[in-house]
């Protein structure tokens, strides 16, 4: 696990200068602590053919070249694995973030071609992949990876980006350049790049919590979308998709033509059969990511996803392993009990920690960490979680993506109820969704069961997919227009964020309208929420987080099944439990989903108020010409004075300020 940072230039493009390229790798130290590595084709200082601190002799070329740097997190050969690496004649070069977890059964076949390695790293197996097959080498890769690949011969730059997106890639072209990192504040450090806030970025900011990719919440930058590669030669940019979950027979690729690398969507011929098929490919998964030279462990938060991961661990494991959880002093967020209760039936060596999260405290590291607006406020318990482990092991697994693979959300309950709604007779549709029911009186609490009921009527009349976006969005479609200012809403000139939703949903057109659900999210909200959140924070404190539940043969075993065998009335995961019973403490198997958060509406009316009203209502902010001064004001009054909950819209509203604070007015 690492981080990485360079550039690539045409013929009429001056190079960019070794003292950048050192500050762009730096800038990524807290992801690769133990080491550090570049290439540069023309940096060689007058009269010399070699720069000190780099990997290899500097080539003399005129024209076309690169620059890579590394940051090394040493996971694996860690007397070997310094990077930037080559292949034998110096003409291939690599620098990777990542994991590839099948290297030791790549290796073999490429000897066989006339590979000879000189390391036992997962990163020569790229560059001979590479060499072999171009592009077409990420078909071969199981894992989690972002890769940048300089090819001296053809005076190309190749990157690439694992197919769930666990490892994050953020790239600017222009002017015939192409620069690339791990996180945007390294392509931050070039001199005179552009800030300038993208008004589009923004308005899917506020709709999901985070910025989709491929865009950036900086213009002229964009995030390599998962399972795509990206060439640059010649000044110009290619940007091609290698792969698609299976849920359809023949996955769409926006990128043109059929995707690579997919299962066909038949299920098991039964359900004793594909729970046969799910213990074997999920301990194969947990078995590959257990290959390490350095100490491993696991998060354990006592949900049926890490304990099912650590179970796994334990079977394949000749001592405990193990375990790390947090808890909090507020009753509703703090999981201890049924972690314990896991470490015990499984007899790990966990170790557990109270913390007392103070947004004050974690703030400003948040907001520099995550280059980005982003508002799960999760990220603030997976930051403390991360330190913690940190000090025991440096890499953990987790049991993320689970929840998406298998129907485990509460919503996609309210998602099977629309579905039924939908297919009612016109005259009863439309008498659900008639204006009347929303003039009950309302209840004075905000999640009363009436409200609530109001709520979900509100959303039936609108088509299923914006339905979905409608429960899950941060501001909806019928707020957040009037938060803007005038200006500010004619410069969106009618740009619809629901396009991202609604393009995921496309990829799924022809299963049920749950499972269509699922993959929509398994395409948006995992990658872009769930891994960006784990990733930022784990590499925060240089730990590397590995997810068995996402190895791709998972996943496109997992879209195969029928909805039945995930969602039975109101059990999700239900294949999960009835496969993994043995490991799962029956308390376990019943309890219902918590969530990994913290108490904001507390915060914004205590501890955090102070700050809320300084921020929000200060001069600057209520002048930069987004938002309407008086919307801003109301929620921000009407949430510190009790009357109403809007501590998950004040969230991204102070996050978005205090990244502005910190990248654009610095």
């Amino acid at each position: 696990m690492c981080g990485i940072a360079g550039a690539a230039w045409d013929a009429l493009t001056p190079p960019l200068e070794f003292a950048t390229l050192k500050r762009m790798t730096t800038v990524l130290s807290h992801r690769g602590p133990d080491d550090a590595g570049y290439f540069h084709s023309v940096a060689a200082p007058a009269g010399t053919g070699r720069h000190p601190e780099l990997s290899a002799p500097t080539i003399d070329v005129s024209g076309p070249g690169a620059a890579l740097g590394h940051r090394r997190l040493s996971i694996i050969d860690l007397a070997g694995g310094h990077q930037p690496l080559s292949n034998e004649e110096g003409t291939i070069w690599v620098v990777f973030n990542g994991e590839i977890y099948n290297y030791r059964e790549l290796q073999p076949g490429l000897v066989t071609r006339g590979h000879r390695f000189r390391t036992s790293s997962d990163t020569e197996t790229i560059v001979h992949l590479y060499e072999e097959y171009g592009p077409e080498c990420v078909q071969h890769l199981r894992g989690m990876f972002a890769f940048a690949v300089w090819d001296q011969r053809r005076r190309q730059l190749f990157l690439a980006r694992d197919r769930i997106g666990k490892k994050p890639l953020v790239y600017r072209h222009d002017q015939g350049r192409l620069l690339f990192g791990s996180e945007l504040k390294a392509l931050l450090q070039v001199p005179g790049i552009a800030r300038e806030l993208d008004p589009i970025a923004l308005d899917e900011y506020l709709t999901y919590q985070y910025v989709p990719h491929p865009h950036c919440i900086l213009r002229g930058f964009n995030k390599l979308p998962p399972a795509h590669w990206a060439m640059f030669r010649d000044g110009r940019l290619e940007v091609c998709r290698y792969w698609a979950p299976p849920y359809e027979r023949t996955p769409l690729n926006p990128g043109g033509g059929e995707a690579h690398d997919a299962s066909p969507v038949d299920p098991p011929a039964s359900l004793a059969e594909a729970q046969r098929e799910l213990r074997e490919t999920l301990t194969e998964a947990v078995r590959l990511r257990l290959r390490s030279d350095v100490p491993l462990g696991a998060f354990l938060s006592g949900g049926i996803d890490s304990t099912i991961v650590t179970g796994l661990m334990q079977q394949l494991s000749d001592r405990p392993v193990q375990t790390f959880s947090i808890g909090f002093p507020v009753k509703d967020f703090d999981e201890r009990s049924y972690a314990r209760q896991a470490a015990e039936h499984l007899h790990t060596d966990h170790h557990e920690q109270v913390v007392e999260p103070s947004a004050l405290a974690i703030l400003p590291k948040l907001i520099w960490q995550y280059d980005e607006p982003f508002a799960d406020s999760s990220a603030i318990p997976m930051l403390y979680l991360s330190e913690m482990t940190r000090r025991n092991v440096t890499v953990a697994l987790s049991g993320d993506g689970g929840d998406e693979l298998f129907a485990g959300y509460d919503r996609y309950q309210a998602v099977k109820l629309g579905a039924r709604f939908d297919r009612l007779p016109g005259f009863a549709r439309q008498l659900l969704t008639a204006s009347i029911w929303q003039r009950l009186p309302a209840s004075t609490r905000q999640k009363s069961r009436l409200r609530q009921f109001k709520r979900l009527l509100a959303a039936l009349g609108y088509p299923p997919e914006r339905r979905y976006l409608k429960w899950i969005s941060i501001f909806d479609d019928a707020r957040l227009p009037g938060m803007y200012s005038d200006d500010f809403r004619r410069r969106l000139e009618g740009f619809d964020p629901a396009g991202f939703l609604l393009a995921a949903y496309a990829e799924c057109p022809t299963r049920d309208f749950v499972t269509r659900t699922t993959c929509a999210d398994v395409l948006t909200y995992l990658p872009c929420d769930i891994l960006t959140k784990v990733d930022i924070a784990s590499m925060t404190y240089g730990l590397e987080a590995r997810c068995p539940f996402l190895d791709h043969k998972v996943v496109e075993f997992a879209a195969r099944l029928p909805i039945e065998w995930k969602l039975k009335g109101s059990r999700g995961k239900k294949i999960l439990v009835d496969t993994f019973a043995d490991l799962l403490p029956r308390d376990i198997q019943r309890r219902k989903k918590m969530g990994f958060g913290v108490p904001l509406g507390q915060w914004f009316r205590h501890e955090l108020r102070p700050l809320l009203q300084d921020v929000l209502l200060d001069r600057q902010s209520l002048e930069r010409g987004i938002f309407r001064p008086e919307a801003i004001r109301q929620l921000v009054e009407e949430h510190v004075e009790n009357r109403w909950d809007h501590s998950y819209r004040l969230w991204p509203l102070l996050v978005l300020e205090l990244w502005q604070q910190k990248f654009l007015d610095a």
